[in-house]
């Protein structure tokens, strides 16, 4: 019996310091990934923390300050002319270079950028519609990484732009990819983070969280609303099944609305409130910013 209860106690100690170990392991993994992932990021970023210098027109020096000519008699003498004035055109916007252009030559499956302002998103967003699973667990340079890669659905497309981008990411401890995402739970944190920022190679596209809410991964034969079955939104009924379903599940009013037209971003991460649930923040394309010119090789 002295024996048996020795060897138990050696196999339970074997396996304690195995399960241990392993778990050491995955810790030194899960942070060196993140610590890659971030140098990675960095090195992505300079491109776009560049601003072009640019020289202001007919300015003068400070010791020169212009002056405005007195108008002669005859200016002031003139009757005023009965024509309204007409309106003065507004110049049309010039094609500016993309900040991001190096990333996307870095790397053809790069279909975007996606930035929430003062938050740790601001990551590439990661394509491949031959195999949506591809970044998964892997880095923007393809190399293994837990940490994955944002993910754009592979039935969302940029163009055509469908009505909704669905967007993938881990949710990771260290914070990392959408490990913050669920900050939004709290209205507080919406409040100050309202906005988020997609560059694509064409231009770049500015959105407003109009949605924050708990989801999950239904069955398929599940009579229930499907966040990530929705795209494409060609009548208005199709639309608002959407829409008035985000609103309702949302967990506070943004004040945001939509109406048939709009297009929208849909972020999704992993969330252990129930079997393969999903964190859902959804915002709505409110005005589109610079247009891109081509990017060169």
């Amino acid at each position: 019996m002295r024996n048996f209860r020795k060897t138990l106690a050696v196999i339970l100690a074997v396996i304690a310091v195995s399960c241990l170990t392993a778990a050491v392991v995955l810790i030194v993994r899960q942070v060196r990934d993140t610590i890659q992932t971030s140098k990675n990021t960095e090195e992505l970023r300079p491109s776009a923390d560049q601003n072009p210098e640019t020289e202001p027109s007919n300015s003068l020096p400070e010791s020169e300050p212009a002056e405005s000519p007195e108008p002669s008699s005859e200016e002031t003498e003139q009757p005023p002319s009965s024509e309204a004035p007409s309106p003065t055109p507004e110049p049309t916007p010039e094609p500016v270079v993309n900040p991001y252009s190096d990333s996307f030559l870095a790397n053809e499956d790069m279909a975007g950028w996606l930035q929430i302002p003062d938050t740790e998103i601001d990551y590439p967003i990661m394509w491949t519609p031959e195999d949506e699973e591809y970044y998964l667990r892997r880095g923007f340079d393809g190399s293994r990484n837990s940490n994955g890669c944002l993910i754009l659905d592979t039935d969302s497309c940029l163009d055509p732009l469908t009505t909704n981008l669905i967007i993938h990411g881990h949710n990771m401890k260290s914070g990392a990819m959408f490990g913050t995402l669920m900050d939004y739970e709290e209205e507080a944190y919406y409040q100050e983070h309202k906005t988020v920022t997609l560059y694509t190679k064409e231009c770049q596209r500015n959105y407003e969280v109009i949605a924050v809410f708990y989801s999950q991964v239904y069955k398929k034969t599940d009579q229930v609303f499907k966040f990530y079955k929705f795209f494409q939104a060609d009548t208005t009924e199709e639309f608002n099944d959407f829409y008035d379903n985000i609103k309702a599940l949302s967990l506070y009013d943004t004040g945001v609305t939509a109406e048939f037209g709009d297009h929208f971003i849909t972020l999704s991460t992993c969330s252990y409130h129930v079997e393969n649930g999903r964190f859902v923040v959804v915002a709505k394309e409110v005005e589109s910013g610079d247009t891109y010119l081509p990017i060169q090789n």
